[in-house]
């Protein structure tokens, strides 16, 4: 990473994680004890917009989606039931490429893409973004609280993939980072690769953003889990269970040597110690966790199985899947639901 933020600056963060159920805010101060910080956990966007399309759905109106690419999830799942209903959705090019990258793909989905609002009765007009600093300024403009100028956001991109699976693609992209040292620093960005298009557009509706994903984000808050971090030297397994997503890593250091990500709901408890038990022995396949509906799985030559990595520490608001499976849970400052952001301001104060 180049450049640094000014000391001032750093002395207050606002960090936010944001996934597919919710967006967990953090604004961090130097010098306060962090259990004073102002600390929320709202519904991300994607799951508002989702239950406007769905109130939509039952009154009959057609939806238009205009603003920025975000994540879809929740709004993808209620937009094409939108559709399946019979009434309409128009979205802008920017905005349609929350549903897919090919826009093409969009269109042949159902979907209208339109470059301004269409003159339609009765329109539901709704704005797709990830981060509004704006609305959440105006929520704690009467506690007399500002939001700081130094900002982290954390979202899951998969990457721009125009054709074939993009479970493949996010998968490669991470396949190429094992392999080219894992060091979780690289996962850090001020200026995102060209292909992680949905941070980018974060940094567009919050400039200046230093941008990376969940996953990393969820790692380097379970690594300010004192317990946990006791591991860091010898090696030990970190689970993130989001709503969404699975992601396991063999983690050394700040260096992942391994990894497998999956989707969550596809998941049983004996599933999940089966994917904990491969990535420790080394003998979990990328195949195995694709032919599941997974993203992938990936073990670095340099890893040897048999030496340390007994530790399993457990983060994520779907972490009740590890119940009773003897992995530790892990709650940095006693607040697990703000892991992400932890690690969002622990990496930028490694930059």
């Amino acid at each position: 990473m180049q450049g640094q933020c000014p000391v001032d600056r750093m002395r207050r963060i606002l960090a936010i994680d944001v996934g597919a159920g919710t967006q967990d805010i953090l604004l961090w101060e130097a010098g306060q004890p962090v259990e004073n910080n102002v600390k929320l956990v709202l519904p991300s966007w994607t799951t508002v917009l989702a239950q406007r399309i769905r109130r939509a759905t039952r009154e009959g109106r057609p939806v238009f989606l205009t603003g920025n690419l975000m994540g879809g999830g929740p709004i993808v799942s209620a937009a094409k039931k939108h559709l399946q209903a019979g009434y309409p959705v128009y979205a802008t090019p920017r905005a349609a490429l929350t549903i897919r990258d090919n826009l093409d793909q969009v269109r042949a989905m159902g979907y209208t893409i339109v470059e301004a609002q269409p003159d339609v009765p009765d329109l539901l007009t709704l704005r797709t973004r990830d981060v509004d600093l704006d609305a959440l300024s105006a929520a704690l403009e009467p506690f007399d609280v500002v939001l700081p100028e130094t900002v982290a956001v954390a979202v899951q991109d998969h990457g721009e993939c125009l054709a074939g699976s993009n479970r493949r693609f996010r998968f490669q992209l991470w396949q190429e980072f094992v392999a080219r040292g894992g060091n979780l620093l690289d996962l850090v960005y001020r200026e995102p690769p060209p292909w992680y298009t949905r941070m980018r557009a974060v940094q567009q509706d919050a400039p200046g953003a230093v941008v990376m994903d969940t996953g990393p984000a969820a790692l380097w808050g379970i690594l300010t889990d004192e317990r946990a971090a006791a591991h860091q030297a010898e090696g030990f397994i970190a689970l993130n269970i989001g709503n969404q997503h699975t992601l396991g890593v063999l983690l050394q250091g700040e260096h992942i040597l391994g990894l497998f990500e999956h989707h969550t709901v596809l998941l049983t408890p004996s599933r999940l110690v089966q994917l904990v038990e491969g990535l420790r022995a080394g003998t979990l396949t990328n195949e195995e966790v694709y032919q599941e509906n997974g993203h992938g799985a990936f073990i670095s030559p340099d890893y040897t199985p048999g030496s340390g990595f007994t530790f399993v520490a457990v983060t994520g608001p779907q972490r009740h899947l590890a119940a009773g499976l003897g992995y530790y849970f892990a709650a940095p400052y006693g607040d697990m639901m703000l892991t992400g952001c932890f690690g969002l301001v622990a990496a930028l104060l490694r930059l």
